[in-house]
C-alpha cells in the first residue's frame, strides 16, 4: 500500500513548490485542486467572485481526486494532495478516508510570515511561473487569510513543518 500525503498550509507558503518536489523526490502521483478547477471550470468561471459556486465545485473535484488517490495508493502507489485543505475539518476527514481504506496518511504543514506569502502571491501573478494557476488578487489574498485554520497542537504532533522562508 502506498502512502498519502496531506500538503497544507496558508496561501502563498509554498505548497504548490513543495507538493511537486515532493512528488518527484517520493515517485508519488500529485494532485492539484488548482489545476483540477482551472481546467474543468476555468471557463466557465462567474465575472463576480461566487464563494459558493467554487466551492461547490471544489467539492466535486475532491470527490473525484480522493478517489483516484485511493486507487493509486491500494495499488501501492504514493499520492500528494496538494488541495489546500483550509480548514481542519477537511484536513480530519482527507486523513480518515485514508485510514478507513488502511493507507498510512503523513500530514505536511508549510507556513511562512504574512508579508512574504502575499508578496509571493503578487510576484507570481506578474511572473506567471510554474505554480501559476489564476490571479488572486490582493482582495483575495485577504479574503482567504481568513478562511484558513491554523493546526492544532495534535496536528502538528504528526506533522512534518516546513517553514518555508527558512529553506535555502
Amino acid at each position: 500500500m502506498g502512502v498519502i500525503h496531506l500538503v497544507f498550509g496558508p496561501q502563498g507558503a509554498g505548497k504548490s513548490t513543495y507538493s511537486r518536489a515532493l512528488s518527484e523526490n517520493g515517485k508519488a502521483t500529485h494532485f492539484s485542486i488548482d489545476d483540477w478547477m482551472v481546467r474543468l471550470y476555468g471557463p466557465d468561471l462567474p465575472q463576480s467572485m461566487n464563494f459558493g459556486w467554487i466551492m461547490a465545485r471544489v467539492k466535486r473535484c475532491e470527490a473525484q481526486i480522493w478517489s483516484t488517490a485511493n486507487a493509486v495508493a491500494r495499488n501501492g502507489g504514493n499520492v500528494v494532495l496538494d488541495l489546500g485543505f483550509m480548514k481542519a475539518a477537511s484536513r480530519a476527514e482527507f486523513k480518515g478516508m485514508a485510514q478507513q481504506s488502511g493507507l498510512e496518511c503523513q500530514l505536511h504543514y508549510l507556513s511562512a510570515p504574512r508579508d512574504i506569502r502575499r508578496s509571493r502571491v503578487l510576484t507570481r501573478n506578474v511572473v506567471k511561473g510554474d505554480t501559476f494557476s489564476l490571479e488572486v488578487t490582493p482582495m483575495m489574498f485577504d479574503f482567504m487569510e481568513d478562511q484558513f485554520e491554523r493546526p492544532s497542537d495534535e496536528e502538528l504532533a504528526c506533522a512534518v513543518v516546513v517553514e518555508t522562508h527558512l529553506a535555502v
